[in-house]
């Protein structure tokens, strides 16, 4: 459970905010029925796949150009764990302080489309979505609401060619234009960089709470586990992102 003071003290900081900056990962979205993929009860945790991949390989850039057939097979598998899920607490607690601190923004690795449904308007999906499909071949895209119905590998309707989710696979590179929107808000400047719901093991994530400590931000953690940023926060709040987040609200409604 969240630590009682510890939530007093968060609050605290969070009503003299301006701006406030949520890294998030798929912690955030357990409490919305979704596993995280790596961690505590990861939907592939210590285990490899039936091909004997683990699943970073089996959704990696390599495995797609030889083998798309395998990597929709475990995003159609990841796909269905999100179908139907609402946004819950902390998705919820996110859009309502990005209403009170307007230069709030979400910097999200969730490609499940819950912040936005959520009504979190800045929000940068680092890693994609889903929901949006993209021709490889003529690149003309379209949004879905879920992969049921689809062939896979779906063909586009209308080129037929070879179509992907608008995900970064893992060693694929980053969308330059969420990385230019990102330096843009860091640029404007956070009073608090949370982390939520992370473990933080890509470099790109954790460095956002390393560059705060160097400049003096206020960092907070809300995860139940340890993880990478875990010595560096000047807040840790050992529990689920809905949890934590609620009891965040509750507290500053009140005041």
């Amino acid at each position: 459970m969240a630590d009682e003071a510890t939530l007093d003290r968060l609050s605290d900081i969070c009503r003299h905010a301006r701006a406030m900056l949520f890294v998030t990962g798929a912690g955030v979205s357990v409490d919305s029925g979704l596993p995280t993929y790596r961690g505590i009860g990861g939907l592939y945790e210590r285990r490899l796949t039936p091909e004997g991949l683990s699943i970073e390989e089996a959704l990696s850039g390599a495995t797609w150009n030889a083998r798309p057939d395998l990597t929709w097979k475990y995003l159609a598998e990841i796909e269905a764990t999100c179908r139907g899920a609402q946004p819950n607490a902390a998705h919820l607690a996110m859009a309502e302080l990005e209403r009170l601190h307007p230069d709030s923004v979400v910097f999200t690795q969730n490609v499940d489309g819950l912040h936005r449904q959520a009504g979190s308007q800045a929000v940068i999906e680092i890693h994609g979505s889903l929901h949006r499909l993209r021709c490889v071949e003529c690149g003309r895209s379209r949004l879905v609401p879920d992969f049921g119905g689809l062939a896979l590998p779906p063909q586009c309707p209308a080129c037929g060619g070879l179509v992907r989710p608008d995900v970064v696979l893992f060693g694929e590179a980053l969308p330059e234009r969420g990385l230019r929107e990102f330096e843009r808000a860091w640029n404007r400047g956070f009073d608090v960089v949370f982390s939520v719901g992370t473990t933080s093991v890509f470099a790109y994530i954790a460095a956002p709470v390393v560059w705060a400590r160097q400049q003096g931000i206020c960092t907070v953690e809300i995860n139940p586990g340890r993880t990478q940023v875990s010595d560096l926060v000047d807040i840790r709040v050992r529990a689920g992102a809905a949890e934590a987040m609620a009891g965040l609200m509750s507290r500053l409604r009140d005041s």
